[in-house]
């Protein structure tokens, strides 16, 4: 008769290979949906000189490039108007005022920006969680091999 002991270690091992699987499963989709965004960033080519005006504009696929730019064009967007509301005074938003326009799009990019580096750290998020269940797993495991060699008498 197998004791309770011994089915503990089986469920302490099953825990850690589950644990394992489901930790490569976060760390592959984190890097998929990473290299996913890094590409769509790439493919609309958005390009910052973000080393100061006369450096080589550089495509921005990171979210520390991104969240570079997007402080620069805040920065940008405060010269034109500190707040919305500054930029409205008293009026409504003009399409047909290029500042008015020009302080929409500057939000727009800017929203952009911040939203990429939102997704990069969620996906850094993920793959670190993922990394945390394989460790976890991988000392499941090692807890459970050592209950059952110990109560199958083989230690």
């Amino acid at each position: 008769m197998v004791s309770i002991s011994r089915y503990l270690a089986m469920i302490v091992l099953l825990l850690g290979l589950v644990g394992i699987v489901m930790g490569a499963v976060f760390i592959s989709l984190g890097v998929s949906k990473n290299n996913m965004l890094a590409e769509a960033m790439r493919i609309e080519q958005v390009r910052l000189p973000l080393h100061g005006e006369e450096a080589e504009p550089t495509i921005i696929d990171n979210a520390a490039k991104a969240q570079e730019a997007g402080d620069l064009i805040r920065e940008h967007r405060r010269n034109i108007a500190p707040t919305y509301q500054d930029l409205l005074g008293e009026g409504r938003y003009d399409p047909t005022n290029p500042e008015h326009l020009s302080y929409a799009q500057a939000l727009n990019m800017e929203n952009y920006l911040y939203l990429a580096v939102v997704g990069f750290g969620l996906i850094q998020s993920v793959i670190a969680s993922g990394a945390f269940m394989v460790v976890t797993g991988i000392a499941l495991v090692g807890t459970g091999l050592v209950l059952f060699s110990v109560t199958s008498g083989i230690y």
